[in-house]
């Protein structure tokens, strides 16, 4: 399968809002889903740092958001990622978070951290093999943390 990486345009906001109904949906298919909030994706479609990295063939099928936060450290946060069931276990959200790190270390950053819901097993097996580790447990998940050369 060939695809792609790039950056999110505000003309990918409606599928956007699809793939993370399915991810919701994944996580707790008993539970009625609203999505994001009106206005919540602007920060990340709009030239600021804050990004939403796609993996597209003919379509979007997955996508990986990354913030870029300036505290006593600046980290990224790999937040809400999801790869539509058909696409999965092919590569995609590997490619996805390279292309996070990647941008990281453009802007100079260092850490990588992202959660993991403790009972995804299969997550946590991932994320581990890509070089993020447990940095705290808090409590249902744990925060990873991935220190970039």
């Amino acid at each position: 399968m060939i695809y792609r990486i790039r950056t999110a345009a505000p003309s990918d906001e409606k599928r956007i809002r699809e793939l993370f109904i399915e991810m919701l949906r994944t996580i707790d298919p008993s539970k009625d889903h609203d999505g994001y909030p009106e206005g919540y994706l602007d920060r990340f479609l709009t030239g600021g740092e804050d990004r939403i990295y796609l993996a597209e063939d003919d379509n979007v099928e997955a996508y990986l958001s990354a913030e870029v936060h300036h505290e006593k450290e600046d980290y990224l946060y790999l937040d809400d990622f999801s790869v539509t069931e058909k696409y999965r276990s092919r590569g995609i959200g590997s490619a996805l978070i390279a292309a996070a790190e990647a941008y990281a270390g453009e802007i100079g950053i260092h850490d990588v951290f992202l959660h993991a819901d403790k009972t995804n097993i299969s997550a946590i097996r991932f994320y581990d093999k890509r070089g993020y580790r447990i940095y705290r447990d808090e409590g249902h998940r744990y925060l990873m943390r991935k220190e970039l050369e």
